[in-house]
């Protein structure tokens, strides 16, 4: 269906047009159809994404607070933590407070510049968690595979700078791929069926398909995907390598209990990324797309506290402590 809005577009004239008089139309607004339906489930969604907002800033919340008044806690992997959780509430903050405005609003559009704004702050913010799941899985591997060389190796000065790659590099990453695909032109229908500005459907609105830019794109993110997948797989399976040999059954216990909840963040994480980006035709219904996007995007920074942190049992107890200061104090 070809869509053409008045206030949507810029009509721009061609040189090479001109004896035909043919205009060219550039849109200027996406509109994002998120979740169609009857008011009532519109009015279901919007309950169910706010609910899972507001638990997930305030589960990750919780964690940067702990982490941050509890000096026990000043060590490499809770600083990781805090700093993974701090990341969790900017990451789903990036698409779900424009969604929940998209679902009550009648024209669901959003502008050209704030469409790949979201774009980019949504990627940059997913490769860090990219990059911090793999630096968590080598402070694992460090933990268990070389105990003594531990706390000579990890110290506070490494630890800062693997906390301030991460969130460089990540936020590095997709300047030029969005260049590339904001240069593209679009100038027919204007609308995507998603919730979110997504590479899949801005690729499908091109008015001249670029199949090397989609190339470029979808091995690039296939390389941010499977780089960190890839260090992450073979640090754990260095660790189970290393928990196999310990002789104690409480030892190994202990062991995978540790890395047993980082496993599952990075199983639910990674599974519905690869599903999603990896493929340029995944041949996913569009709904199924959403549901998966949905899944990554809110689902799993809401479990990441319960999983990855509020299950530790450090974490509970300086939770208790911090809760309990704070009573006192009051």
């Amino acid at each position: 269906m070809f869509i053409i809005i008045p206030s949507l577009v810029t009509s721009v004239s061609l040189t090479a047009l001109e004896p035909q008089n043919t205009t060219m139309h550039f849109v200027t607004e996406f509109v994002l159809l998120g979740f169609p339906g009857q008011r009532e489930m519109q009015n279901f969604f919007f309950s169910f994404i706010l609910v899972v907002y507001l638990l997930t800033l305030l589960g990750n919340g919780i964690i940067v607070c702990v982490v941050k008044w509890d000096k026990q806690l000043h060590t490499p992997m809770y600083i990781f933590l805090g700093n993974f959780a701090f990341l969790e509430i900017w990451y789903i903050s990036s698409t779900v407070p424009n969604m929940l405005v998209n679902i009550l609003s009648e024209t669901k559009t959003i502008s050209f510049t704030g469409c790949f704004l979201q774009f980019y702050f949504f990627f940059s913010l997913g490769t860090t968690e990219c990059f911090f799941l793999s630096v968590m899985a080598y402070d694992r591997y460090l933990a268990i595979c070389r105990p003594l060389h531990y706390p000579s190796i990890m110290t506070g000065k490494l630890c800062v700078v693997l906390v301030s790659v991460c969130w460089v590099s990540g936020f590095l990453c997709y300047p030029v791929p969005i260049v590339f695909i904001s240069q593209l032109p679009f100038c027919g229908p204007n609308i995507i069926d998603h919730f979110v500005c997504d590479p899949g459907p801005l690729f499908a609105l091109a008015c001249i398909p670029d199949p090397s830019t989609e190339l470029i794109c979808y091995t690039f993110n296939s390389l941010i995907i499977f780089g960190p997948f890839l260090f992450i797989l073979g640090s754990y399976t260095l660790v189970l390598r290393a928990v196999l040999c310990v002789p104690s059954g409480a030892g190994r216990t202990k062991a995978f209990s540790t890395c047993g909840s980082h496993l599952m963040v990075v199983s639910l994480f990674y599974g519905t990324l690869m599903v999603t980006y990896v493929s340029p035709k995944s041949g996913n219904p569009t709904g199924m797309q959403k549901i998966i996007t949905l899944v990554y995007s809110a689902v799993t920074p809401l479990l990441n506290p319960l999983i990855y942190s509020l299950r530790n049992k450090d974490m509970k107890d300086a939770l208790k402590k911090v809760l309990g200061l704070r009573t006192n104090q009051n």
